[in-house]
């Protein structure tokens, strides 16, 4: 069977790659070994969006399909150093509606894959494993492991952080562990959260709180945890009964919105810093966790998959029917239109972990004034907020 893009990979970026090329000439081919299912309860992986990749999801047609009762307005956000120091963001100061949206991996899972298979120009093939990659000067063949074979101008991995599309193709990635895990759960909280999304530096990690979107009581107040940890520190929290971590999260917390309860049982994964030299090569192209990995702190990582999928489908459909989609020279320029934002936030993100992870004497009080300036610098918080955002 014969393609013009044969995407690796049913996650959100694969997802949203096909559904970005639904009006475009492109015949599309997406391969996944499992198709999403939805939570019987609250998803333990939760994503805080950015505006710019909510616009995204509008227009690929997802957003209005997910339920507005499981999506909440970040309205403000508030980050604590681990001496005192303390900034502020607010989507009114700023001039926007919301200064992002949180919702359940799962819920934008599924409503991509049912707008998928309402595709006319895509064939899913599911359940399916790709088995043999070949990369000849026309064409490119996926032969899966049923013994189909797809040909196609155009390969897109979109097979996470372990590809196979990567691999396969020889594409080079350091991996740099970070020896932490991050520890999920969701919770009901006592007092209203009131859409405001919390971060704490602390000795033993970043803990971040989301909002969540209400309920019936007692579980109106709802919130997601990442705390971003030592090993030994996450192997501590993981074996706490739920009472024990609920007085754990909440106290870490400050006790912010009084007591807690909690919702989902704590699962937790390992962190590290994927970084991914070359993105393209002839006939290939690597997106999402494929094309590179960052540290949850900065809540970025689905953000960056969204905007590879988005640059890779306008480059597409742009293209003339005359020109090869899988020529390298073309590819190149979604690998340059997404380096620069890419390493911004690997770099970011990672100097952050390291400066408030490092103990040398005196720094713990000189980031702290930092981030008590930068809380007073218009400038400066303009910067940030806008990089918050998603470059808006």
């Amino acid at each position: 069977m014969s393609f013009d893009v044969l995407i690796v990979g049913g996650g959100l970026a694969g997802l949203s790659l096909a559904c970005a090329l639904r009006d475009t000439r492109l015949k599309v081919a997406l391969v996944e070994s499992r198709a999403p299912s939805p939570s019987p309860g609250w998803d333990t992986r939760i994503y805080a969006i950015s505006p710019a990749n909510a616009d995204f999801l509008r227009e690929i047609g997802a957003w209005k399909h997910l339920p507005s009762t499981r999506i909440t307005p970040i309205d403000a956000m508030e980050i604590f150093g681990d001496g005192g120091a303390k900034l502020n963001f607010s989507a009114y100061e700023t001039g926007v509606a919301e200064l992002g949206w949180v919702l359940e991996s799962s819920l934008m899972a599924c409503e991509l894959w049912e707008s998928a298979k309402r595709q006319g120009n895509l064939t899913l093939f599911c359940p399916a494993t790709p088995h043999r990659l070949e990369i000849g000067a026309q064409e490119a063949v996926l032969s899966l492991a049923d013994g189909q074979a797809l040909a196609g101008k155009l390969v897109v991995g979109a097979d996470g952080r372990d590809s196979w599309v990567r691999t396969s193709a020889g594409l080079h990635a350091k991996e740099t562990p970070y020896g932490e895990m991050g520890v999920v759960a969701n919770f009901a909280c006592e007092r209203p959260h009131r859409g405001v999304a919390r971060q704490w530096f602390r000795d033993d990690g970043v803990l971040a709180w989301l909002p969540l979107a209400g309920g019936p009581a007692p579980e109106t107040n709802r919130l997601s945890m990442v705390w971003s940890t030592p090993g030994a520190h996450a192997g501590e929290l993981l074996g706490l009964s739920a009472r024990d971590l609920c007085e754990r999260v909440a106290a870490a917390g400050g006790h912010a919105l009084g007591e807690f309860t909690l919702l989902t049982a704590a699962a937790a994964f390992p962190l590290s810093l994927l970084r991914v030299p070359h993105t393209v090569a002839p006939r290939l192209a690597l997106i999402g966790d494929a094309a590179h990995g960052i540290h949850p702190l900065s809540g970025h990582g689905i953000n960056l998959g969204f905007q590879d999928a988005r640059a890779l489908a306008e480059l597409l459909a742009a293209t003339p029917e005359w020109q090869d989609i899988g020529n390298e020279r073309l590819l190149a320029r979604y690998q340059r239109a997404r380096r620069e934002e890419t390493v911004l936030v690997q770099n970011t993100t990672d100097a952050l972990r390291r400066l408030f992870r490092a103990q040398l004497p005196g720094l713990k009080p000189l980031r702290n004034i930092g981030m008590n300036l930068s809380d007073r610098l218009p400038v400066v918080k303009a910067l940030l907020v806008r990089y918050a955002l998603g470059g808006y």
